[in-house]
């Protein structure tokens, strides 16, 4: 029997990079795995190859910004398959202009998006939780989280923001419901490729004792220790998987 048998887990930006290779390996455990994107037929790949494979699944278009939308995809996730397990808000986006030059909207979407929809997707699911008397929230911060070296104004505040969350959500939410972040580092997704791909990484890639970028199954697999009881004493952590770049 699988680590997530019968467990309900929704990932937020689950139609490429971290949140697809998280879903596989949550449904290759057992769990019923709802997804969330904006790419339909990205998400419709990602659930056809889990129901090839044995597995449970379904997928939600939404628009993180738009909380009817977020409200939807637990609808549809109790609609379908009756509770709430596991939360891992990992959608995110990507906000790359200096101080002096971004425009509020594009602040505005960083802390609506990597943010904002996370506290929402909580306070939707918490409940639920709370009435079961267990829950797992993950999410997904990063390593620009901790230091400005690693991220422009918009994406390192709202990570920040993100690791603040997951603090204030565990002592708050807690003990029926865990919160816990990971933080990556370059880990080869599509919002990778769009600030440069793997070559831009070439600096972080030689800071690290293991000298490449990680993959989206490595994230996968720590959210799996994370939403399992085998970190059953583990909460308001935040989980660096970034290779070592700062040892």
């Amino acid at each position: 029997m699988g680590r997530l048998q019968d467990k309900v887990a929704i990932i937020t930006g689950g139609t490429s990079g971290m949140g697809r290779d998280t879903a596989y390996v949550f449904a290759e455990e057992g769990a019923k795995v709802v997804i969330t994107g904006r790419n339909e037929a990205r998400a419709k790949e990602v659930v056809e190859n889990i129901e090839s494979n044995g597995g449970e699944a379904l997928y939600v278009i939404a628009d993180m910004t738009n909380r009817d939308e977020l409200k939807q995809i637990v609808d549809k996730t109790v609609e379908a398959f009756g509770t709430v397990d596991i939360l891992f808000n990992n959608a995110g986006i990507l906000s790359t202009t200096p101080t002096m030059q971004i425009e509020l909207d594009e602040w505005d979407a960083a802390m609506q998006v990597n943010v904002t929809s996370a506290l929402t997707l909580t306070k939707l699911v918490a409940p639920l939780m709370k009435e079961k008397g267990n829950g797992i929230i993950i999410n997904t911060g990063s390593i620009a989280g901790t230091s400005a070296r690693w991220g422009p104004v918009g994406y390192c505040t709202s990570k920040h923001a993100m690791s603040g969350l997951t603090k204030a959500l565990a002592r708050e939410l807690g003990p029926e419901i865990r919160v816990n972040a990971i933080l990556p580092g370059a880990i080869a997704t599509a919002m990778l490729d769009s600030a440069g791909g793997e070559d831009a990484m070439e600096p972080m890639k030689q800071m690290s004792p293991l000298k490449r970028i990680g993959r989206g199954r490595e994230i996968g697999t720590v959210a799996l220790f994370l939403a399992t009881d085998d970190s059953s004493f583990i909460t308001g952590q935040l989980i660096r998987v970034d290779g070592g770049v700062d040892v």
